[in-house]
């Protein structure tokens, strides 16, 4: 397959020739996510960032092999929205017609996956921001990999507004397997991460969860948590999170 390239001004896009159009597309959504998200971050990602454009899952896989690994190590609900990978300035995504392709046909399923490539420069951004947090994975964050796994992810996805849409999703999960733990674990993180981000944000105000996506990643999360809901025991917050993720299944 031939590459060519497309660049915006803090962007250089990699892809297929067929997919010029729909890159022209996600180039403008990730250049609107950078510019909202310098207005609230200590600082941005420099650039120009490199997005790579996959023109099959085949394809991203192979480039991106630790996320197949990942995909099985998710829960079925959030499996659809693995769709990309982001690295220390690149990142790694479906074409948007594919993109498209793995939504199902529930409200806010299209907007959700749509919204991959602004989750993804998010997770960037943060990363740059948080070096606790991936992205990339450096060797101080790689030991906590696992239990910030649903901040690094649900930052992202409440920062991109991703949140906003996945209360299909949630219902979907709540319905099938084991309840999930707080703070979410690895099969959870992806999807639940965001609504642990979100509630704070409710409860404290955006500048509170962003706060917490900056600072947190070291010692333990359920120190982190208490401090973040201003001394709340852990056990009252995770029933108010419960709440929270039953009132959104609810709606969906």
């Amino acid at each position: 397959m031939a590459w060519v390239e497309t660049e915006s001004p803090s962007f250089v896009a990699r892809h297929a020739d067929g997919d010029a159009d729909d890159v022209v597309g996600v180039l403008e959504l990730l250049e609107s996510t950078r510019a909202e998200l310098a207005a609230v971050l200590p600082s941005s990602p420099p650039g120009p960032v490199e997005v790579v454009v996959h023109s099959s899952r085949a394809q991203l896989y192979a480039a991106q092999p630790h996320l197949l690994a990942l995909t099985r190590l998710t829960a079925p609900a959030a499996r659809r929205y693995l769709t990309g990978s982001a690295g220390a300035n690149t990142l790694h995504l479906l074409a948007p017609r594919l993109l498209e392709a793995r939504a199902s046909n529930v409200p806010g399923s299209r907007e959700m996956a749509l919204l991959a490539p602004a989750t993804l420069y998010a997770q960037l951004a943060i990363g740059h921001v948080n070096p606790r947090l991936p992205p990339p994975v450096r060797p101080r964050s790689l030991g906590g990999l696992g239990r910030w796994a649903w901040l690094a992810a649900g930052a992202a996805q409440w920062l991109s507004g991703q949140t906003a849409y996945a209360r299909p999703a949630i219902a979907r999960r709540l319905r099938e397997g084991p309840e999930p733990a707080f703070p979410p674990g690895m099969r959870d993180a992806v999807l639940l991460g965001g609504t642990v981000v979100d509630l704070l944000a409710r409860e404290g105000g955006d500048a509170a969860a962003i706060r917490l996506a900056c600072t947190a990643g070291r010692g333990v999360p359920a120190r982190t948590l208490v401090d973040a809901f201003h001394g709340r025991a852990l056990l009252h917050t995770e029933g108010t999170w419960r709440a929270h993720l039953a009132r959104q299944a609810g709606q969906a």
